[in-house]
């Protein structure tokens, strides 16, 4: 007997059935990831050093802002580059 769960995803592949990917394309979204991955470290990377000094200045005001850019930045990075895989998946 089949979850409910199977029969969901048997009802959702025969109205929209998910497009194949060959080799070339997962390496192609994979770069994209290692790309963007990449680009969050390094802001990471930046960011703490920042928070560190904050931290040791006990600027606590300018601490907060730093972890609230943190957050927002990788929010955006991580958005672009969802944005960037799914026309890259529309273009194929």
């Amino acid at each position: 007997m089949k979850s409910s769960y199977e029969l969901a995803m048997e009802r959702l592949n025969k109205t929209a059935p998910a497009k194949k990917l060959t080799t070339e394309q997962k390496q192609q979204l994979a770069e994209i990831d290692s790309q963007y991955a990449a680009k969050i470290a390094e802001r990471e990377i930046f960011v703490k050093g920042e928070l560190q000094k904050a931290h040791a200045k006990g600027d606590y005001e300018a601490f907060v802002q730093l972890e609230k850019q943190l957050v927002s930045d990788r929010k955006s990075l991580e958005a672009e580059r969802e944005e960037k895989k799914e026309k890259y998946r529309q273009s194929q």
